[in-house]
């Protein structure tokens, strides 16, 4: 009788949530108010998913357990013969699914990798060209709040007022100008798609790193739906989180002569013993990506996308750019008279979950802000399609103008969350 069969108990790989709730009764039912959560409102977060449950039995596994400061091979801990073959199966997978050269699955987070980026690549006091936080850039990209901002000097570049795209010409200019030892592309509320070789050129042209931030679209490059950009940047680093839908955590991507700058910028020098149960479970998801239903599910997060974006946009909502190429939608809400923290509290109300978010340009404090940014990954997880995005819009656009029909809107959503539920009980 082998392990796993249909005679036998399923082998233990971690603990139960029978065992929490009658351990800990308290922590289970913050658990559960989550679950209930999720069930019964529309996740529109750009930046969140919800990772499969093979995922989750990695992250909820005795793989917690194990210190392994190192990398497989080269541990300064004995006893990592197990977790080495968990990273090294990450890693293959990550590099195969990515054609990437070296790849490094040890970052805590998106911001950890960015930081490990830096510290291989500069010296505090070096310039960076970088997207304004404003613009749809990152902390990470040069914020003054932010070891980014505070460590060295960063030029920002933006979009052109006229259609809220990249301009291209003012990067090169500003390369030109200021000479950048690193120029960083990739954003967190920029709905078009990047010209990786445009920057590319340029970061030739003046003799700079080429440093692609791309934690908000891995999950699409991954699947064919937006260009990679691993032939592009020489370094790539991106969240296993988002629409890649994996464990939350980091990792960095780049060329084999940057390899060892990399790792060595990883541990020692900026995190100690890797989450081997995080990365156990990125291994897991580079797996379900390889797949080849992932790239069905890529391509319907960026149809679903522009569904939505067209749909909020014959409501009245201006789409900033005219639309995306993306999985996010980011909306200017000047036209409606509402502000994004006022219309964030209205839908919030209703049961549908977003984030106010600067605009370009915008007059409105970032605590304000003139617009939301609504992603599809999530409700697109759930198995909904474009006549579900034309229907959210709707519901979106009526309670960012009429906050009394809050009530009405949260009961159709809970209609339309058991048609489509997060993880089933019978999984």
């Amino acid at each position: 009788m082998s392990p796993g069969s249909p005679e036998s108990p399923v082998p233990y790989y971690g603990p139960d949530f029978g065992l929490l709730l009658r351990r800990d009764p308290e922590a289970a039912e913050v658990l559960l108010d989550e679950l209930d959560r999720l069930r019964d409102g529309l996740q529109l977060i750009a930046s969140e998913n919800f990772a499969s449950p093979a995922v989750l039995a990695a992250l909820g596994s005795t793989l917690t357990n194990k210190y392994a400061e190192g990398y497989p091979g080269r541990r300064y801990y004995g006893g990592c013969e197990v977790v080495d073959r968990a990273e090294r199966l990450a890693i293959d997978r990550a590099r195969e699914l990515f054609g990437a050269d070296h790849v490094n699955v040890q970052p805590y987070s998106g911001a950890m990798a960015n930081l490990a980026a830096y510290a291989a690549l500069l010296q505090p006091g070096d310039t960076v060209l970088a997207m304004a936080l404003s613009h749809g850039g990152h902390l990470t990209h040069g914020s003054k709040v932010n070891f980014s901002g505070r460590w060295f000097n960063v030029v920002a570049y933006g979009v052109r007022r006229d259609t809220e795209l990249i301009d291209y010409d003012e990067v090169r200019e500003l390369a030109l100008r200021h000479r950048p030892k690193m120029i960083v592309c990739g954003a967190t509320a920029y709905p078009r798609e990047i010209d990786f070789a445009a920057f590319r050129g340029i970061a030739d042209e003046v003799g700079a790193w080429l440093l692609a931030d791309v934690a908000h679209t891995i999950g699409l490059m991954a699947g064919g739906a937006l260009p990679s950009a691993v032939p592009y940047a020489d370094v790539v680093t991106f969240t296993t989180h988002k629409a890649l839908r994996g464990p939350r955590g980091g990792g960095i991507m780049c060329t084999a002569e940057l390899a060892t700058k990399i790792d060595r910028a990883v541990f020692p020098f900026v995190q100690g013993g890797p989450l081997m149960n995080a990365v156990a479970a990125k291994a897991v998801a580079f797996g379900e990506a390889l797949r080849p239903e992932f790239a069905g599910y890529a391509h319907r997060v960026a149809d679903n996308a522009r569904t939505l974006a067209d749909a909020l946009a014959t409501e009245g909502l201006r789409p900033v750019s005219g639309g995306t190429d993306s999985h996010l939608v980011l909306i200017d809400l000047r036209d409606v008279g509402t502000s994004g923290a006022v219309a964030e509290q209205r839908c919030a109300a209703a049961g549908i979950t977003l984030n106010r978010n600067a605009i370009p340009y915008d007059p409105e404090p970032p605590t304000v802000t003139s617009g939301i940014r609504v992603g599809t990954p999530s409700v697109t997880t759930q198995g909904m399609g474009q006549e579900e995005m034309k229907e959210i819009a709707t519901m979106i656009a009526r309670v960012v103008r009429e906050p009394g029909a809050a009530g009405e809107i949260r009961q159709r959503v809970m209609e339309l969350t058991r048609i489509h539920p997060v993880y089933p009980s019978e999984l």
